[in-house]
Order: structure tokens, then sequence, then C-alpha cells
């Protein structure tokens, strides 16, 4: 028998269930960190393929918002020109928008004194103003349409220019405007602004 009264088999049994306990709490410890690594995968996976689904369907719901775009714009100009059936096609351009809404494309508009801004604005023509409306919206020509706060379609306007000796042709300075602002606002190419002019179209 030991000094403490403890038989020589019974400490070393003992000593083994310490042991035999310490590796299976290790044990336990790496499934749990496999069984969470595996979860981890997993959500990953889950959430690239719901990023590739969306994505597929945001490609595949494009030419269905193209063709909305086309007649929200046909609406309006119509509703412009005819004040007889002005309240109707205003309500058919409004009945558009709320379709696109339900795709999660919200409409926004251009307001005139709002300052031009290339990423939201396609300048279409141009209009000489005085000194404080330099650089600013005169006219709103289209609407513009955008996605979680990414702006799928510009809204068209008209640009004021102040020239100290004269107003330039409009299509010239509209061309000098997409090409100037987009540097200097960080804006998209003339590319990108002709691709967005034939989509609307």
């Amino acid at each position: 028998m030991s000094s403490d009264g403890e038989e020589p088999d019974d400490a070393a049994f003992r000593a083994e269930v310490r042991d035999a306990l310490a590796g299976l709490s290790a044990r336990l410890d790496r499934e749990h960190e496999r069984a969470a690594h595996r979860e981890s995968v997993i959500d990953r996976l889950h959430e690239e393929n719901q990023r590739l689904r969306r994505g597929e369907l945001h490609a595949m719901l494009e030419p269905v918002r193209v063709a909305l775009y086309r007649v929200h714009d046909q609406a309006r100009r119509l509703a412009t020109a005819d004040a007889g059936t002005a309240g109707l096609l205003d309500a058919l351009a409004d009945d558009v928008a709320d379709a696109l809404a339900r795709l999660g494309v919200e409409r926004f508009r251009a307001e005139p004194g709002q300052p031009y801004d290339p990423s939201r604005h396609r300048p279409v023509a141009v209009a000489a103003v005085g000194p404080g409306r330099h650089d600013t919206v005169v006219e709103a020509r289209s609407d513009g349409f955008e996605e979680g706060g990414r702006v799928l379609r510009k809204a068209a306007v008209s640009v004021g220019r102040h020239e100290a000796n004269g107003a330039p042709e409009p299509a010239d300075e509209a061309e000098e405007i997409v090409s100037s602002g987009s540097s200097r606002h960080g804006a998209a190419g003339p590319d990108e602004t002709m691709n967005n002019s034939t989509r609307d179209r």
C-alpha cells in the first residue's frame, strides 16, 4: 500500500481514466471543429448557389425590364403631347413603374435645378443658362431606374451650360459633357453612355 493509503493499481487505473477522458475530450473538440467547418462550407456553397440563381434570374428578366422601360417612356411622351389622354397615359406609366418595382427596380426622376450627375443622368441636349445654373438639370427627358442603389438606366436630361463667349452647338456640347463629365465625376465613359442610349430607344 502507498503512503497515502491508495493501492498502486488503483492510482494507475485513475491515471488511465484521466488520460482516456482527456483523449476523448480532445477528440470531441476536433469533431466539433470539423462539424463547424462543414457547416461553414455548406453555408458558403448555399450562398454562392443563391447568388448564381439571382444572377441567372437577373439575366432572364433583363429583356422584360428593357421592354417595360420603353413602354413607360412612350406613355410619358404621349401624355405630354396629348392633353386629352394625358391622365390615362400617366396612369399607364405609373402602372409600368409599379410592375418594375415588383421586379425590384425603382423609378427615379431628375428634377430641374439638380446638379448634373453623370452617374445618374444621361445628357441628351444642352441649354444655354446663366452662371448660377451651369452644370445643372434644365429639363428631364425620361426617368431613370435603379435596383438596390445600382443605376440600371440613367435619366435622360437636358444640361445647362454657361459660356462666356456664347454657347456651342447642343450636339457638340452634349458630347463634351459625356467625355469631360465622366472624368470629373468617375462615371461611365462614352461607350457606356452610347449603349444606354441604344437601350433607351
